[in-house]
């Protein structure tokens, strides 16, 4: 279920008088911003003048935006960028957005029901899954045998092979 947008940040307040907006990165390297010259908020384009770093947020000063009552207007916007301008990542890693929404099977063909979302744990992640019943899956190699983004499947181990039963 791959998506061609990624919401990467979350414009959460104005930062001084002249346009920069304070934003909560929604990636795992919030240096990520270093690499772009250019993101859409509310499907408008605006080159990114100048960036910055503070504690857990990015400052951002945007082309066209300079004054406060300018960003107020985007508050509390996403920042989007393309997929084709998402980093590359590691081989068996998938980005959170593309889980979603990928129909879980296991072996058997049994069908749980499809990712709702992705709890990120100290030591693995968790895929919440909805279907006929709620379960959640840990994501361990032991238990998901193969991730298909591509088709939206996600094959795991029968749920008796490692779920405690209640």
């Amino acid at each position: 279920m791959k998506k061609e947008i990624f919401n990467i940040g979350k414009i959460v307040n104005t930062h001084g008088v002249r346009g920069e907006v304070k934003v909560l990165p929604l990636t795992d390297d919030m240096k990520r911003f270093d690499d772009l010259n250019e993101v859409s908020i509310g499907g408008k384009n605006y080159i990114i003048e100048n960036r910055k770093y503070q504690k857990d947020r990015v400052i951002l000063k945007l082309e066209g935006i300079d004054s406060i009552e300018e960003t107020a207007k985007i508050r509390n916007k996403y920042i989007e960028i393309e997929r084709k301008d998402v980093v590359e990542l590691p081989d068996d890693t998938y980005f959170i957005s593309d889980i979603i929404g990928c129909r879980v099977i296991d072996t058997d063909e049994f069908e749980y029901g499809k990712v709702f979302d992705v709890i990120q744990t100290k030591n693995n992640d968790v895929y919440w899954v909805k279907g006929k019943k709620e379960i959640l899956i840990p994501v361990l190699k032991e238990i998901v045998t193969d991730i298909n983004v591509d088709e939206g499947v996600i094959t795991i181990r029968p749920s008796g092979e490692w779920q405690d039963e209640d």
